[in-house]
């Protein structure tokens, strides 16, 4: 799979769009260059075809989790390790015009094979994110993450550690890794702890083709403040339109996986749900997930929605102000920014 190649007319203007990212996962932010220095430096048992398999993006892609279990596995053993890998995401993300980036970090992955306990790892990814802002400007902000693969307790002493190391560059609680077969409702104790303690929650649901009860247990049940993926909403026009009255905001990924894997080649831009769910009425935001091993850019996100997907510009200023909406930011900063974005749009579309 390609995304359809951007004219030289558009290229500045997608990627002069004000971004927000809302879903990318640091794991998945890791240059090939770093990850093959970390692999050397701690003697992996990965061989090159490997990890050129790794950052290699082919007609029916396999996943991304392998890779991040990699990282935690053998890769990733200090503080500084996880504060470069944080700083150079922010910035590569920086050189496409995103200003505020909220990230997912799985603390139990890292907490488990490291050797780092939970403080030390959390320090490490905040002092990247003071790096990159005093670098490049850009703001970044963590979400400790959930792996749905582990098990429940395991989640519940995810909530723990965040409420014990509460810090302000950490904002919420979300959940990801394979949703087949591990439901929302398997973490409810720990999204419950999470909201007591003050953080915002988001989770991944209705992705893998997994049924679109799965949203709406993790809006009723988990009770989240916005949804990751939740592509399979589709499927149930009624209560996507509860969604819809609610405000809530979708982040979806232009590519996302699962369905490049399972859709004909010429057929996944067309088929896709993303292009079904702005006509529900729903608040979607393009976002790039895990950047360097889609090989994606947030331009090229964003110039997907309008290349492939076939969603007119003035939606894709819709979609930026979704991000907007959904970020987890105060409200004056919401406002101005929502004022600051949109001439930033225009003034990009103006030179058109």
């Amino acid at each position: 799979m390609t995304f359809a190649a951007i004219p030289p007319t558009l290229q500045p203007f997608f990627q002069a769009i004000p971004k927000v990212e809302l879903h990318c996962h640091l794991l998945g932010t890791v240059r090939r260059a770093t990850f093959i220095e970390l692999a050397r430096r701690a003697q992996a048992p990965l061989s090159d075809d490997e990890m050129n398999a790794f950052y290699t993006r082919g007609e029916k892609p396999v996943g991304v989790l392998r890779v991040l279990r990699a990282l935690d596995q053998w890769l990733l053993r200090t503080p500084d390790d996880l504060a470069r890998i944080t700083n150079e995401y922010l910035q590569d993300a920086a050189a496409h015009n995103v200003r505020y980036a909220e990230f997912f970090w799985n603390p139990t992955g890292t907490v488990r094979c490291s050797g780092m306990g939970y403080a030390q790892a959390q320090a490490g990814i905040v002092r990247g994110i003071h790096q990159a802002r005093a670098e490049c400007g850009i703001e970044g902000r963590l979400i400790a993450a959930v792996d749905r693969e582990a098990s429940p307790e395991e989640a519940v002493q995810v909530a723990r550690w965040m409420a014990e190391h509460h810090c302000d560059e950490l904002l919420g609680l979300g959940i990801d890794y394979r949703e087949n077969d591990r439901p929302p409702e398997l973490f409810a104790e720990a999204y419950a702890m999470a909201r007591r303690a003050g953080f915002r929650t988001t989770a991944h649901a209705g992705e893998f083709g997994m049924p679109w009860t799965n949203v709406r247990t993790a809006l009723d049940l988990l009770q989240v403040d916005r949804i990751d993926h939740g592509y399979t909403v589709v499927d149930a026009p009624e209560f996507a339109a509860r969604c819809a009255e609610r405000g809530i905001v979708f982040t979806v990924v232009p590519s996302n996986s699962y369905y490049l894997r399972t859709l004909p080649p010429g057929r996944w831009a067309a088929d896709h749900p993303i292009r079904r769910m702005p006509g529900l009425g729903l608040k979607v935001h393009p976002n790039t997930d895990d950047p360097t091993l889609h090989q994606v850019t947030p331009t090229q996100a964003w110039a997907a929605m309008h290349l492939d997907f076939g969603f007119s510009l003035d939606e894709l200023r819709g979609f930026m102000l979704n991000g907007l909406d959904g970020a987890w930011i105060d409200q004056g900063t919401r406002q101005r920014w929502c004022s600051e974005f949109a001439v930033g749009f225009d003034t990009a579309r103006a030179l058109l």
